[in-house]
């Protein structure tokens, strides 16, 4: 047999790719090969054009062919000589079956019906395209085979609930929330006084005043405590300010949040007028539109970090990893770093790393510090990686986890939360759509989640054809907490839990349950004992 694969993502455009659709069909094409070069010859074409010029050479030749194309339906031919099926990840409960834009191939149904079988990565792919087709129309439900791939990564880095530290490096720049002086002050907008808002226009008739809620005592020493911390690192961390400078700014802070309201009236008033210059300042230029309002000068920590560099930092504890693209709707990122927050706002050693699989920083930068303010002051970490990670130190991300974190709304496959068990991690995840082949309580936390309506992700007409999943924040929160528990206080249940993370993977996208799934749908035979190659460990969000 002769396997003629086609993506339209390949070796040469994968740099520019990152963050595309079809950017995770690349991935699995390469992780598909080793197991379809054991059951015959494979041709990699750069071209559907190529695909039937080779598919006659071959027939010429005697030799069977099969095209497989790894894009989604309405990007596949249905014209083609050769014999063909399509790959398939899709993460929605039913698929297009309704025509667009006079385009035919909108219509899944009808050209999944023309190719006459198909494979998809998941289980839930299979169920919603039977539901359209029929139960008795040919799938095969085929995960990527990766378990071989990370035997190094389970024989270097074992698998411990608390990181004793990991120094993680990465060609981009790495955001870290200890050393960005967060605080929600930085986001309210200039004040004018009433003489400036009457020419404006903008005067409006005064609220009732609200009683403020007074703090507690509990709550005041937290607030101390976070800014003794913050005073501290800033004498002993370096920093892009002086201390002095931010000892000044936690100081005014901690003043502002736990002892403002205490100080008696004639007091701050007198500070009040320390604080104001003998002299007028001349004023400063308010910016009249948005563009104006977000300049570096105005708000310091819009201006977008050095993507250019080797940067590194060392994490330790119990380590929370996601990988994802910001600009994904389904990875429902605010979720995943707001519940960690909280649960952890009290817990120093606990720290949550984000790879970002987007190139562009521009257009998360400003949205993630915004959010980050919001949530100040914590206890806890967010390091967020943006840029370009080799092999070796995918590695180290992957041994510095103690857990793995999805908080989606719907998945096609999850490459990345598959490879993390895969390397013995445990996980924090919702177990819908194709996580439902692989998630379950023996492997991990499973976040609670219910459905929704939403769009096929190609409707232009943008109408409410399908369901997706809402996850429940209460319960990612709570698994958080509970997981950070485990780590610390319950270490043979945790190793319980990552044995049984890699063994549910061994058993699901090892090499010698998936090759036989392909030789019974195909009824092929294997032509040698090849086994998988180690291949490059890079993420897609698949």
């Amino acid at each position: 047999m002769n396997f003629i694969l086609y993506s339209d993502v390949n070796d040469s455009s994968i740099s520019q790719s990152l963050g595309r659709p079809e950017y995770s069909y690349y991935f699995v094409l390469k992780a598909y090969r080793p197991v379809l070069e054991s059951l015959g010859r494979v041709h990699v074409v750069a071209s559907v054009d190529e695909v039937d010029p080779l598919y006659r050479q071959l027939s010429e030749a005697g030799q069977e062919c099969l095209f497989l194309s790894f894009s989604p339906p309405h990007k596949t031919p249905i014209d083609l000589q050769c014999p063909m099926v399509c790959v398939i990840a899709w993460e929605y409960d039913s698929i297009p079956s309704e025509c667009c834009d006079d385009d035919p191939r909108q219509d899944w149904s009808q050209t999944l019906a023309r190719h006459g079988r198909v494979i998809t990565l998941s289980t839930h792919t299979a169920q919603a395209i039977r539901r359209t087709l029929g139960e008795d129309f040919p799938v095969l439900v085929l995960p990527t085979p990766l378990w071989e791939r990370f035997a190094h990564v389970r024989r270097d880095f074992p698998s411990v609930p608390v990181n004793p530290g990991t120094t993680l490096q990465i060609k981009g720049c790495i955001i870290d929330s200890r050393v960005l002086g967060l605080s929600a002050d930085g986001l309210i907008a200039p004040i004018f006084n009433e003489q400036e808002l009457e020419t404006r226009g903008l005067v409006e008739s005064e609220p009732e005043p609200e009683v403020p809620v007074p703090l507690t005592l509990r709550r005041r020493v937290f607030i101390s405590k976070h800014y003794l911390r913050e005073s501290f690192r800033a004498l002993t961390a370096p920093a892009e300010h002086p201390p002095l400078f931010l000892l000044k700014h936690n100081l005014l802070l901690w003043y502002r949040e736990a002892l403002c309201d205490v100080v008696p009236n004639a007091i701050r008033q007198q500070l009040t007028k320390l604080r104001t210059p003998a002299a007028p300042a001349a004023p400063l230029p308010v910016p009249t539109t948005v563009s104006e309002a977000m300049q570096p000068d105005a708000h310091p920590q819009a201006a977008l970090p050095d993507t250019n560099e080797q940067v590194q930092i060392d994490v330790s504890g119990v380590v929370y990893v996601s990988v994802f693209n910001p600009a994904d709707g389904r990875k429902n990122w605010h979720h995943l770093i707001t519940a960690f927050c909280w649960a952890m706002r009290d817990n120093e050693d606990a720290t949550l790393v984000l790879k970002i699989t987007q190139n562009d920083l521009s257009s998360y930068y400003v949205h993630l510090i915004t959010l980050l303010s919001q949530l100040s002051p914590f206890a806890c970490r967010v390091v967020v990686m943006h840029g370009y990670l080799d092999d070796e130190e995918f590695a180290r991300l992957y041994g510095a986890a103690s857990f793995y974190v999805n908080a989606s709304r719907c998945e096609g496959l999850c490459l990345p939360l598959m490879e993390f068990m895969s390397c013995a991690k445990p996980v924090i995840a919702p177990n819908h759509t194709a996580m439902h082949d692989y998630i379950d309580e023996r492997v991990g936390f499973v976040v609670k989640s219910s459905h929704e309506p939403t769009i096929w992700p190609e409707d232009v007409r943008i109408l409410y054809r399908t369901l997706r999943h809402r996850p429940d924040w209460g319960s990612l929160k709570a698994a958080y907490e509970d997981s950070y528990a485990m780590a610390k206080n319950h270490p043979d249940a945790y190793q319980a839990m990552a044995t049984a993370a890699n063994e549910r993977m061994r058993d699901y996208c090892g090499f010698a349950p998936v090759q036989q799934r392909v030789m019974q749908f195909f009824e092929l035979k294997a032509q040698s004992e090849t086994t998988p190659l180690t291949a490059e460990s890079r993420t897609a969000s698949c």
